[in-house]
């Protein structure tokens, strides 16, 4: 269920809520939250197209494009278009799932090292297999192995 516009923790298809939220920026006349809504709209509708059905990774996608675009710009001096790509990012983030915290994410983990019997760094790959199943894109894939390696090596 979505609870605010541009917030979504529920079964709506996120195509659908960002039709709605697309509709109510253009009404309140927010044309930067109506460009970047289409814009993900548009990147959803063409990986739906490829038969990619991971919606979450599509918007995850979207919101590491924004960042990396950030920290170019910022790096060339080019700080107004820097905070342009941040906003964008932070409008993204409003359609993520909410981040599993270090705490839960390191309980995920040592699940996965149970369930793999994994004993050192060699079994990294059957943890990260384990562990990312059971995140279920809440958490970013280096989040997920720096805490494996971290498990792992103690």
């Amino acid at each position: 269920m979505v609870t605010s516009p541009g917030s979504y923790d529920g079964p709506v298809p996120v195509i659908e809520q960002l039709k709605a939220d697309i509709s109510a920026a253009m009404k309140a006349g927010d044309r930067d939250r109506v460009t970047t809504l289409r814009l993900v709209l548009s990147e959803l509708q063409k990986a739906e197209k490829e038969g990619e059905v991971d919606e979450v990774a599509v918007l995850r996608r979207e919101r590491k494009r924004r960042h990396e675009a950030a920290t170019a710009y910022r790096e060339a001096g080019r700080d107004e278009l820097a905070g342009a790509e941040e906003a964008e990012a932070e409008v993204i983030e409003g359609y993520l799932p909410a981040e599993l915290s270090d705490e839960e994410l390191k309980e995920i983990v040592a699940e996965a090292v149970s369930e793999t019997g994994a004993e050192g760094p060699a079994d990294m790959g059957a943890v990260m297999k384990a562990a990312m199943a059971r995140v279920e894109g809440r958490a970013d894939g280096g989040r997920v192995s720096a805490v494996a390696r971290e498990v792992l090596a103690g």
